[in-house]
């Protein structure tokens, strides 16, 4: 889940649906209520740890953890210079997670297919908006905390991505991180903490209650963010209110790719679809191995 959140339009939650954790994530998170307070003010660290399934998100984060900070810089490497291969190989690994997402579903009916087609225009249509206009707006601040932490927990969205797309990128994860403006981090980690535990209680409902139809709408989140990682693209970079780029620790920001069809079939187009069949492999081993485990 670490090492898919490095990459811009991977999520974490295609990772934790394919390995079979997604819903003792869901669970875990919205154990945090009342009962886990008053556990947590009673010293009973022993029941709060069983409420909270406290090893299992300590032991996922760890990893989580881990994976960012040993790979961060691997991954920005190889999108400096081999963009193409490492889009690829992305592409193919979310490619290959619809299917094996996909198969999760047990019964296909008229609801389970037409959540899936909802589910893949959704994800469509939110890769192709343009971004909206920067809101320093107290409510619009905790409405972007909401729906980001929300699109990072759910599988096919990206939680920078949206908050490109809702206009405060730059305003909360670049001036305000830098300039420790907790006027602005506040109310956005408010909506972020208050949105994942209400999410978290909405998804684990739906969950439960419509297994099959929840599965098929993130299936399709997942097959309609595939566009995002198209291995041909050319980067087109933040800029501030001057027209000017925004650089973030000596770098440019992306805002969003510009995508193309390679005009030859040249050796670079070889690689980039072996390295492709490298990231459908690389699901199906996780997959294996999920199941093993299980």
């Amino acid at each position: 889940m670490g090492a898919a959140n490095v990459v811009p339009g991977v999520s974490g939650g295609t990772i934790a649906l394919i390995t079979g954790i997604f819903e003792r994530l869901i669970d875990a998170i919205k154990s945090f209520n009342l009962k886990a307070a008053k556990l947590l003010f009673s010293f009973k660290f022993k029941e709060f740890a069983e409420h909270t399934d406290l090893y299992f998100l300590f032991a996922l984060f760890s990893g989580v953890l881990a994976a960012v900070v040993t790979l961060a810089k691997l991954f920005d490497f190889l999108f400096i210079n081999y963009p193409v291969y490492i889009w690829s190989y992305f592409f193919g690994l979310v490619l290959a997670s619809v299917f094996f997402v996909g198969k999760t579903v047990t019964k296909w009916n008229w609801a389970v297919i037409l959540t899936f087609i909802i589910g893949t225009s959704i994800a469509v249509f939110i890769s192709i908006l343009n971004p909206a206009k920067e809101d320093s707006g107290f409510l619009y601040l905790l409405l972007c905390g909401v729906v980001a932490i929300c699109s990072m927990i759910l599988p096919g969205l990206s939680g920078s991505f949206v908050l490109i797309l809702m206009g405060n990128y730059q305003l909360v994860m670049i001036d305000s991180v830098n300039n420790r403006n907790f006027g602005i981090l506040i109310p956005v980690g408010i909506g972020a903490v208050v949105g994942l535990i209400a999410f978290s209680h909405v998804l684990s409902w739906v969950f439960k209650r419509y297994r099959n139809e929840t599965i098929s709408l993130l299936t399709g989140f997942i097959l309609g963010s595939v566009s995002i990682l198209w291995p041909w693209q050319k980067a087109i970079y933040l800029k501030d209110y001057a027209g000017e780029v925004i650089i973030k620790k000596g770098k440019q920001v992306v805002e969003h790719y510009e995508r193309f069809v390679p005009n030859s079939f040249d050796q670079q187009v070889v690689f980039a679809i072996i390295i492709a069949i490298l990231g459908i492999a690389t699901i199906w081993a996780v997959e294996k191995a999920a199941q093993k485990s299980e």
